[in-house]
């Protein structure tokens, strides 16, 4: 195995986690992977808030029917019962605490569960848009994410340093190399891949983790 899971990979294992029937939103772009890898015998009910309900897979390349798109303009497809309602309407879906699950990118999570995933500066996410309605409408709020950044520097921190998305919403993260739990304003470590030791992984986590008990391995498919 790698020395870090793709994000490919990352979405596969986030997936693993859908409970069949559950009511899934799915953050734009990167999060948007998590619906080609359900689980056997697991179907989730995928939610947009532009006001679509229960979409399929993307259509394949030249037959996109652009009246039907997700809130990242993707073109989807229809399944049976499918639904379709006014954009207020969604928000009070995710407002009312409709959602099972909501699953986010991120560029800082903090120990505390809060989540930065916009930003002020001249790139990435310019708004905090429906985001922050969805941190904490949903019912559970996970992040899939790189373990640092790209100049090597913990996503994982004591404090987030950028504009908040939300205060103590986010239950789990899967990153590229762990999977790990927000519990009681604390990293609990769950899952860490098997070439990498605690010592290690801590090394590039800027808040300490918690290991309570045995630490499973992060074991995924090549994708």
């Amino acid at each position: 195995m790698s020395s870090k899971l793709s994000a490919t990979q990352i979405a596969w294992r986030a997936a693993q986690d859908i409970a069949d029937g559950a009511y899934v939103n799915l953050g734009i772009g990167f999060p948007e992977m998590v619906a080609k890898f359900q689980p056997p015998g697991c179907e989730a009910v995928f939610h947009t808030e532009n006001g679509i309900l229960g979409f399929g897979e993307a259509p394949r390349p030249g037959e996109e029917d652009w009246d039907l798109i997700n809130a990242g303009k993707k073109a989807v497809t229809l399944k049976a019962g499918t639904a379709f309602f006014h954009h207020a309407d969604s928000f009070a879906m995710v407002r009312g605490g409709h959602l099972d699950v909501a699953i986010l990118g991120a560029y800082e999570v903090a120990e505390t569960g809060d989540l930065a995933n916009w930003s002020t500066g001249p790139k990435g996410v310019p708004a905090v848009g429906g985001a922050m309605d969805l941190v904490h409408g949903a019912r559970r709020v996970a992040v899939i994410t790189d373990h640092v950044t790209k100049d090597g520097k913990p996503k994982l921190v004591k404090r987030c340093s950028l504009p908040l998305t939300g205060v103590a919403c986010v239950t789990r993260v899967y990153t590229s190399l762990a999977v790990i739990d927000v519990e009681g304003g604390h990293f609990v470590l769950r899952e860490k891949l098997p070439s990498l030791s605690v010592d290690d992984l801590q090394a590039q986590t800027g808040a300490e983790l918690l290991v309570p008990g045995p630490v499973a391995d992060l074991v995924v498919p090549e994708l």
